[in-house]
């Protein structure tokens, strides 16, 4: 046997979910292009196109885009259970608690299959916990602060309703239709840690409320979803463009982490970080009254620029987090919200992985290799001691 640390290229499932091409940089939900989909699609019909692998019929986009309306208020109960947390409770601890404890709201069947006597179930969960999941970080966003959350609207969008529940404003439709391209971006990613987290979670037939919990709790790391918080105070540390070479070149010396850059599966730049990059820039020039990007954008872009003169020649540029982190403080985001919105955004990909599990399951079970010593025997209390002085 042979050991690889982090599992790394080691083929763990067969999914027809997503794909990635890291050496051209090309990423595709169910066979679609994501660029294409983060500009002409929307986060209810790419949800779709992800959990049922085609895209859907207006009819059918309506029925579901419905249910997701639908589906956007949690129960009082809910809300007693965030208001028992402390408000220093990180917004993403928070989230992985709560959709835990939807467990005890929505139980499931007694045996998790994937077959049709479970499929009611399936898709009625399924709706609720994304249809929950924007409703609840935004009402976090006000009870952590001392107030009452913002009831959602059913007239939204998606992107909207989020907007309205964190800011009580309606909300700009610029914004929305760059946060609505943001929550395609970061729905789905193939077999990385979080969606791991879900598969074998979910490969034991766990309620899927708890698989999503758990899911969480993986994405919550600064070495996965949290990054995109890590850029924002990295950026705030350089302060200007002019100041970017020296601080790039000093944590190189150091050998420290540079976040946003870089990424385990592509050996060129992020296609995600491509598209934001390009609309985030176009919006920030249109909303600002001089016409120019803004001070921590220019910052982040002179940063590539540096990185792609020193680290290119290894393969490594702006991931997703490098972009999505400033264009969620341009829109007046707090830092707490950048992660727990990846994770509104993944529960599509989430979903459709714990679905697609279902179908063909088989509980995960690796291997190791016991590097411990053997063949011990046990001493009585009164021989420990004096064996350790022996030694």
């Amino acid at each position: 046997m042979q050991y690889i640390p982090g599992l790394a290229g080691v083929p763990a499932t067969e999914s027809y979910i997503s794909f990635i091409d890291g050496q051209k940089g090309i990423l595709t939900y169910r066979g679609y292009n994501i660029m294409e989909l983060a500009e002409k699609s929307s986060f209810e019909e790419t949800t779709l196109l992800l959990l049922f692998g085609e895209l859907p019929t207006e009819s059918e986009l309506s029925s579901f885009d419905n249910e997701l309306r639908n589906n956007r208020r949690v129960k009082f109960n809910i809300r007693e259970i965030m208001k028992n947390l402390p408000a220093t409770t990180h917004p993403m601890h928070m989230l992985q608690v709560v959709v835990a404890s939807l467990a005890s709201f929505y139980p499931s069947t007694e045996y998790m299959k994937g077959g049709t006597e479970n499929q009611a179930y399936i898709n009625s969960v399924t709706v609720k916990i994304i249809a929950h999941m924007a409703t609840l970080v935004a009402s976090w966003e006000h009870m952590r602060n001392g107030y009452d959350p913002i009831e959602p609207r059913t007239d939204l969008t998606y992107a909207e309703n989020f907007l309205y529940m964190v800011t009580g404003k309606e909300p700009d439709p610029d914004w929305a239709r760059l946060l609505d391209a943001c929550l395609i971006l970061h729905a789905e990613h193939t077999i990385n840690a979080s969606t791991f987290t879900t598969m074998v979670t979910g490969s034991t037939l766990a309620n899927p409320c708890a698989v999503i919990s758990a899911a969480i709790g993986s994405l919550s790391g600064p070495l996965h979803g949290g990054a995109n918080q890590k850029v924002i105070e990295m950026l705030d540390e350089i302060g200007k463009p002019e100041n970017a070479r020296a601080y790039i070149e000093d944590r190189l010396a150091k050998k420290r982490v540079i976040w946003g850059m870089g990424h385990r599966e592509y050996k060129t730049k992020d296609p995600r970080a491509t598209i934001l990059q390009k609309l985030s820039s176009e919006l920030l020039v249109k909303k600002s009254d001089a016409g120019e990007l803004s001070q921590a954008f220019a910052t982040a872009m002179e940063v590539e620029k540096v990185c792609e003169e020193l680290l290119g020649h290894k393969g490594v540029y702006p991931n997703v987090d490098f972009y999505s982190g400033i264009l969620y403080k341009e829109m007046g985001f707090d830092a707490g919200l950048f992660t727990p919105i990846f994770a509104v955004a993944r529960s599509a990909g989430w979903m459709a992985h714990w679905r697609e599990q279902l179908q063909n399951n088989k509980i995960f079970r690796p291997t190791q290799i016991y590097k411990g010593s053997g063949n011990s025997c046990y001493l009585p209390m009164e021989q420990r001691s004096a064996s350790k002085t022996e030694e």
